[in-house]
């Protein structure tokens, strides 16, 4: 009984249907390959092995050629499944955001109607701090290996199902008159390039900021600060 009045509370939330269609656009590109049974048991070896060395000794301080002799395998035939180590970190990056979007799935799920956008949007950027907090390492080397080339960076997938959602969940909360008329479009860009991996690392490591404090500025920069701007209208 519960699950079926869940569904009909989504089926009668085009909001929620839209963000939850969302999440499975993530879930889809998360998905793994289809191969072979041998194939995914390699692949996974290939990426635990990986993961262990990352956490072990860190990113910059692994190669390909240690994870090739730590794995057991030759170096052409890891450099057959990735080109270079920044598509192994993506390989890695991808299982972490699957986890990540199941979650963000399941909190959307559990929202009432009532449910504020601001809340909504409160947690999905707090998401954000705490998925580059994890992953900052990860994040870094694919940067790297893309050159730095943002262009890169604003086609990935993953960067346009994020710029959806908080542009979506800003059209909710200036639909519900939680914020003021906005450029939603312009604002998620400005959102996210506050959170860009770069100025992230920037931050925790030359400034000393925690992540507590960059959600905590973010937050009353984008959502309270908007927000403020209600009580103005009229």
């Amino acid at each position: 009984m519960i699950v079926l009045k869940v569904e009909r509370e989504i089926e009668g939330d085009p909001w929620r249907r839209k963000l939850l269609s969302i999440q499975e656009q993530i879930a889809r590109c998360c998905a793994p390959p289809l191969e072979r049974r041998d194939a995914a048991e390699h692949r996974r070896h290939i990426l635990d092995v990986a993961r262990g060395l990352f956490n072990e000794h860190g990113v910059d301080d692994v190669s390909m050629h240690g994870i090739a002799r730590a794995a057991g395998v030759g170096q052409g035939t890891l450099y057959r499944r990735y080109a270079h180590k920044g598509e192994l970190c993506m390989a890695l990056l991808v299982e972490n955001m699957a986890r990540v979007q199941e979650e963000l799935r399941v909190y959307l799920v559990s929202c009432a109607p009532t449910t504020s956008a601001r809340a909504q949007l409160d947690y999905v950027l707090s998401q954000h701090v705490a998925f580059n907090e994890e992953n900052a390492p990860l994040l870094s080397a694919m940067l790297e290996a893309s050159g730095n080339h943002r262009k890169a960076h604003y086609d990935n997938p993953f960067y346009l199902a994020m710029h959806e959602t908080v542009e979506t969940l800003l059209q909710r909360a200036v639909a519900r008159g939680e914020l003021p008329p906005l450029d939603t479009a312009y604002v998620a860009d400005a959102i996210l390039a506050s959170l860009a991996i770069d100025l992230y690392i920037h931050q925790r490591t030359r400034q000393g900021y925690t992540p507590e404090r960059i959600m905590g500025s973010i937050r009353q920069l984008y959502i309270d600060g908007l927000c403020a701007g209600v009580g103005r209208l009229g």
